[in-house]
């Protein structure tokens, strides 16, 4: 059967999440929907990354299976006719060997957490940002971001939910920069991530940002291995999964939703 990577965007707002579930619609339901009426059978789509209810996406990998071959375009086209009505869209498809696996075979996953920094709430970027009134202070947040970067044990940035056995990661990349307008980037790469690890990255390096917390605080906060020396977890509403890189693809450098990021070389 033809194998397609699909390129996905969706606001997480009206779902339970990117997996299907008892207690709602999710991302993956769409979609599946979308293709049964495409082809008239019940494929099973498989994404890079579970994102939770209210997470969003602007480059989220998935690959689905489909009795034939219908083209890139046609793929692409027909699911988003079927998802009209949807918060969902398919960004590109296109064919891909049978041995391409949107999960695992994955090499770099790229998120993005945006706070809006304003003494006025978010009123058009409600739910699409999260509202932080008090100033925040950039360069101590970046700071106190590199402790994390590295090769840790990061029990403490975890949920106490999160099904993974091995609580070690290698967090290749954690920058925050100022975003346009009010906005405060959090960038996050890594291969993989634990449950809520970026939601706590982001709500403990709010206290830093807000100077209750220095980065010696970070430091023995990840020291500690202990999810009660987190700092908040940080809403849903700012978080999302903007890429998935691949081996054989080029390797970015530079976060995958600025326009100034190109490709460098061949990984």
């Amino acid at each position: 059967m033809p194998r397609y990577k699909l390129t996905v965007e969706y606001d997480g707002r009206p779902y339970v999440g990117w997996q299907r579930q008892k207690n709602g619609l999710s991302v993956q339901e769409v979609i599946e929907t979308a293709a049964h009426k495409l082809c008239g059978e019940r494929p099973t789509l498989f994404g890079a990354g579970r994102t939770d209810a209210g997470v969003h996406a602007t480059g989220q990998v998935a690959h689905i299976d489909l009795p034939k071959d219908y083209g890139g375009e046609t793929v692409r086209d027909a699911l988003n006719a079927h998802m009209r009505d949807e918060r969902v869209a398919i960004v590109e498809a296109e064919g891909v060997g049978a041995d391409f696996d949107a999960r695992f075979s994955a090499r770099r996953r790229w998120y993005l957490y945006r706070i809006f920094n304003r003494r006025a709430p978010a009123a058009i970027l409600n739910g699409q940002v999260w509202w932080v009134s008090r100033d925040l202070d950039i360069e101590a947040m970046h700071e106190a971001a590199q402790v994390l970067v590295g090769t840790h044990d990061f029990n403490t940035f975890r949920s106490t939910h999160c099904q993974a056995k091995n609580p070690i990661r290698t967090l290749e990349k954690l920058d925050v920069t100022k975003g346009p307008g009010d906005e405060v980037h959090i960038v996050a790469m890594a291969q993989s991530f634990l449950h809520n690890q970026i939601r706590s990255f982001a709500g403990t390096l709010k206290l830093v940002g807000e100077q209750r917390w220095t980065s010696a605080d970070v430091r023995d906060a990840l020291d500690a291995r202990d999810r009660t020396a987190c700092g908040p977890v940080a809403p849903p509403d700012g978080l999302y999964l903007t890429a998935v890189d691949y081996t054989g693809e080029p390797k970015r450098t530079l976060p995958p939703y600025d326009a100034a990021s190109a490709p460098t070389d061949i990984d």
